[in-house]
């Protein structure tokens, strides 16, 4: 892969190479309040497809390029990254922030462009009737707060009726996303549901965990990003409150969420869609053909990582609906329609994750034209502070489908009704 430098917004695109070429662009931000997060995601996402350039030849032959644009977790700069790459035959947008991909829904179906908002966004976008060019597999948010409580409520002899689950939550349409659907569950299932917002960056939350400890919950959910997962996790070790009994979701569950609060932290859990740790056949290929031989995005110190497993599986994703879309068409240097039709048509089984080096990586999904979010199963993983790992404690179980279905529903039937939209699907 020929290695490009991470470009500031508006810069004008290094020129296209004479040989025909896949071009991913990956709208990083390795700057910022969200750095810690973003350098590994980009690390990995960037690193694979090194791999498939330097061990396979590319795919089906053809060479990837990744652009790097920063976008510094900023939505203004995320979207003019997108404006400044989008004619380099861009065939599929990871915006990484939920502000972004509201802004680029529109625009990335006026330009079919497919995007993949893997475990944030739009959650409605599951309706691929609605949203045509827009995709949130394996999982979302409203299957994450689903998975939360199927797991307590596992872990509770299946009843979870006079409990009380508080919410700490990014006061942002990020942090905001669980709210209806814990809302619907807790009618369903007997809970009682506190909501504490905490204002960006989060680094001040005395006020919350102070009412956590007056309100005393059973349970704490976190919807955090950045220095409030660590700031939360620092507070609960503070008024005693149980690790066990805390879960963050998917962006509160890395290594340098836990990590400050030092032994404090142990047994913290988080949500997964995704598996932990670095004991793959993928990584052996991984530090050979990329970390060892000096072609990595990064230091190759963010390996095995959480959020460089995430970028991992988000570039093994667009590999496959790459390979799909090329199967399709039967062309091997497709267009960013023909890989929306890879997206549409994607099928990820355990034996291809396994034939990947990569056996139970992730959930087995379906991608439909009705359904661009798969199944929406949900794991559990869990931090050991003495041997400073992370590991999946659950399988990745089903969520409330009829629940999370009722509410995909009316969301997206709004969203078409204000825009217009016509079925895609019929």
């Amino acid at each position: 892969m020929k290695k490009l430098a991470t470009l500031a917004v508006g810069a004008v695109m290094a020129a296209s190479p004479v040989l025909a070429d896949l071009v991913i662009p990956s709208l990083s931000y390795r700057t910022g309040p969200y750095a810690a997060g973003g350098i590994p995601f980009a690390d990995g996402y960037e690193d694979y497809f090194t791999l498939l350039n330097e061990r396979d030849g590319g795919i089906g032959g053809v060479p990837v390029r990744v652009i790097e644009c920063e976008t510094g977790y900023n939505t203004e700069k995320g979207v003019e990254c997108y404006e400044s790459t989008k004619g380099e035959g861009a065939l599929v947008y990871q915006p990484l922030s939920t502000g972004i991909t509201y802004q680029l829904i529109p625009k990335t179906t006026a330009d079919d462009i497919p995007m993949h908002t893997m475990g944030y966004g739009r959650t409605s976008a599951a309706n691929g009737d609605v949203f045509s060019h827009t995709f949130n597999y394996p999982g979302n948010y409203w299957n994450g707060a689903s998975g939360a409580i199927n797991y307590l409520l596992a872990e509770n002899g299946g009843d979870l009726s006079g409990k009380k689950i508080a919410l700490v939550y990014h006061n942002s349409a990020y942090g905001k996303e669980p709210i209806r659907t814990l809302e619907e569950l807790s009618a369903k299932h007997g809970y009682e549901l506190s909501l504490l917002p905490v204002d960006h960056p989060g680094q001040e939350q005395k006020s919350q965990w102070l009412q956590i400890r007056r309100d005393r919950p059973d349970f704490v959910l976190m919807w955090g990003w950045g220095v409030m997962n660590q700031v939360a996790i620092q507070e609960a070790a503070n008024i005693r409150f149980p690790m066990e009994n805390f879960i963050g979701i998917w962006w509160s569950g890395a290594e340098h969420d836990v990590l400050p609060a030092g032994d404090k932290s142990n047994g913290y859990k988080a949500l997964a869609f995704h598996n932990v740790g670095r004991d793959f056949p993928v990584f052996d290929d991984i530090n050979k053909y990329v970390v060892d031989a000096g072609k990595a995005a990064g230091a190759g110190d963010q390996v095995g990582n959480v959020l460089y497993n995430r970028g991992l599986y988000a570039a093994m994703l667009a590999a496959e609906a790459i390979k799909t879309a090329q199967g399709i068409h039967g062309v091997a240097d497709i267009t960013p329609g023909m890989m929306r039709d890879g997206m549409e048509a994607l099928s990820i089984t355990e034996e291809k994750m396994a034939a990947l080096g990569m056996p139970n990586f992730g959930p087995s999904f379906d991608v439909s034209c009705e359904n661009h979010g798969g199944e929406g199963l949900v794991g559990v993983a869990q931090w050991d502070a003495g041997s400073k790992t992370w590991s999946l404690i659950s399988d990745f179980a089903a969520t409330d489908g009829e629940v999370i279905g009722a509410l995909v529903e009316a969301d997206s039937a709004a969203y078409a009704a204000e825009n217009n939209i016509a079925s895609n699907c019929s």
